[in-house]
């Protein structure tokens, strides 16, 4: 059984070995609640994950170290490893996705691990490395489903307490629901009138269907680019403790976990990658009651791939109205792209892009579509260029990004 004195141990194991993340106000976030960040994000691996991950490589006996160990990991909970069995002198190997982020698997890499990529998703990197470690005997770290490893991850709830004892509530990212089976665990039992909530990407909702169901289920498949929570099956503990600690859980879409992390950018000026910035897409999309109240959003992790950062980006702009594509059917003659052009900027909209495309067979010899893309202000912005542009007889066939 997890008890408190062992989450409290941990603190006290991993002092010198994990960063006291800073808890940051975000007023620029949410004008409808008071909203705090706590900066896993900035942890040591980048990640909450090495908290879980030294802690239960800390307590392993003597003979399980001598045996080294293995883990599974998308890629956070694979730096934890790899950094604490270094530090302890033990022999490591991560199995990871072969779709994981390059930049996990060459840090993971980088910091001591010997890394076997598994084709597939995490579940079955989980797989690869449960057959590895029958082979071969060595120690198996699970990334969530441990109770030592959600000790080290409660002490998170630990410092949130400590940082602002008049928290109402903290959202909290899930994946196997490691994470906020201890921080739950650790606000609950110390403070239980705090509310705990989940988040999810609805592309990968194994905890959100288990809780609503009340029943341990596995997904068929998971899509998210959220990959740190992209997994199909929650814990078999994780599952039981949410059910008991934690107050309710909801999910966010792809369009709302990059408009997330954009704002995080913008606002923050920090790097959240997609598991991450759930807490923050739930707090700006009202997915939870949250008026009015003093939250604590946890950055669990910053490591973002580079390569689709730039498309996150993007699909965060479109989803805060910072970015459009307008297709318009015209007659291919003189003057319609002043006139058009003409419209967009008295709306203050800005033209980055035209391009005229005549070669649809379904359209006149005589026409073409006249496709712009277009820097903007917000949704009602785009909307106001829209109306204009009907106003003036202009036929808008669609906008696509």
């Amino acid at each position: 059984m997890l008890t408190l004195d062992k989450v409290y141990h941990a603190a006290f194991v991993l002092k010198d070995v994990a960063r006291r993340t800073d808890l940051i106000a975000a007023p620029h976030l949410s004008a409808r609640n008071q909203l705090y960040l706590k900066t896993e994000n900035l942890q040591v691996t980048g990640s909450f994950k090495v908290r879980g991950a030294y802690y239960k490589i800390s307590q392993l006996s003597a003979e399980e170290r001598a045996r080294g160990v293995i883990a599974c990991s998308a890629g956070n909970h694979a730096q934890g490893v790899a950094l604490a069995a270094t530090r302890m002198g033990i022999r490591s190997i991560v199995c990871m996705p072969d779709g994981a982020p390059i930049m996990k698997v060459e840090n993971t890499k980088n910091l001591g691990a010997e890394v076997c990529l598994v084709t597939g998703t995490y579940d079955d990197a989980h797989d690869k490395a449960v057959e590895l470690q029958q082979q071969t005997g060595m120690t198996f770290i699970h990334p969530y489903d441990d109770e030592q490893v959600i000790a080290g991850q409660g002490t998170i709830g630990l410092e949130i307490l400590d940082q602002l004892p008049e928290v109402d509530a903290v959202v909290v990212p899930v994946g196997g629901g490691g994470l906020i089976s201890g921080v739950a665990f650790a606000i609950k039992s110390l403070r239980p009138d705090v509310k705990v909530y989940g988040v999810q990407a609805a592309g990968a909702a194994s905890m959100f269907n288990a809780k609503r169901d009340h029943k341990y289920e596995t997904l068929d498949s998971v899509s998210t680019f959220a990959d740190g929570i992209a997994v199909k099956t929650p814990g078999q503990t994780t599952f039981e403790m949410v059910e008991q600690y934690v107050d309710d859980i909801v999910t966010v879409s792809e369009d709302e976990i990059a408009a997330a992390i954009l704002s995080l950018m913008e606002n923050q000026k920090l790097v959240a990658e997609g598991a991450g910035a759930v807490p923050v897409a739930a707090a700006l999309f009202g997915k939870l009651p949250l008026e009015g109240k003093k939250v604590v959003c946890l950055i669990s992790g910053g490591n973002i791939d580079v390569n689709i950062l730039s498309r996150v980006i993007t699909r965060g702009l479109v989803m805060s109205g910072r970015k459009a594509n307008l297709t318009i059917a015209l007659e291919d003659k003189p003057g319609q792209l002043t006139q058009v052009s003409a419209i967009v900027a008295r709306c203050g909209g800005n033209v980055v892009s035209v391009q005229y495309d005549g070669s649809d067979p379904n359209m006149a010899i005589s026409s073409c579509f006249l496709k712009l893309a277009l820097e903007t202000r917000d949704l009602a912005q785009i909307e106001q260029i829209r109306a204009e542009l009907t106003k003036a007889g202009f036929v808008l066939v669609s906008e696509r990004v």
